[in-house]
């Protein structure tokens, strides 16, 4: 079995604008790409676990988002990093403009249907892995998927939750709360 880090995209590998719809929107955010090398390296599949309510709310299509993700990959590498391994996304949401996107699905975080699809797909050991996200919902989606977590404090973790269908635990804590994804890189290959 293998190990990975599974990475929530906005607040973790890029700059959260709250609505990112097109590919020149992308900031990465400081030491990403030498984080994800540094990670790859050391043996981790790297592999990003985003919801994308705006595929719901009809602002964007699935292949727009397909699309902003390879312009990731080509970002990443440009800049010294390393490729992603997979990159999921749930398009879902339960107030969707777009009907056959307003489903209860087991893919929207806090739930861990993208990481344990990606385990099973990869031959991923979730017990030796690791959650990084900037929100409670990613820390409880790899709390119930059975990673590690490491919460990082890039701006978003002061917000209100997302609306969710499962409720976030008030006791709810990661295994790390650190400043960005650089700190938490450190923290996972010190351990």
């Amino acid at each position: 079995m293998r190990r990975a880090v599974f990475l929530d995209r906005d607040g973790v590998l890029v700059e959260d604008i709250h609505l990112l719809t097109h590919a020149d929107q992308l900031r990465l955010l400081p030491g990403v790409p030498g984080g994800l090398v540094r990670l790859h390296e050391a043996g981790f599949l790297l592999v990003v676990v985003s919801n994308q309510p705006v595929v719901a709310r009809g602002l964007c299509s699935e292949a727009d988002i397909i699309r902003i993700h390879a312009a990731l990959d080509d970002r990443l590498v440009a800049e010294g990093g390393c490729r992603i391994d997979r990159c999921s996304f749930c398009p879902h949401h339960p107030d969707a403009n777009v009907p056959e996107y307003r489903i209860a699905c087991d893919c929207r975080k806090p739930k861990p249907g993208m990481l344990l699809d990606a385990a099973a797909e990869l031959g991923i050991d979730v017990s030796a892995s690791f959650m990084i996200g900037d929100r409670l919902t990613d820390v409880a989606a790899g709390v119930a998927a059975g990673c590690r977590t490491v919460w990082v404090q890039t701006g978003r973790h002061v917000d209100p939750l997302i609306q969710t269908e499962v409720p976030i635990e008030s006791d709810l804590k990661p295994d790390h709360v650190c400043a960005d994804l650089p700190t938490a890189v450190g923290w996972i290959l010190n351990l």
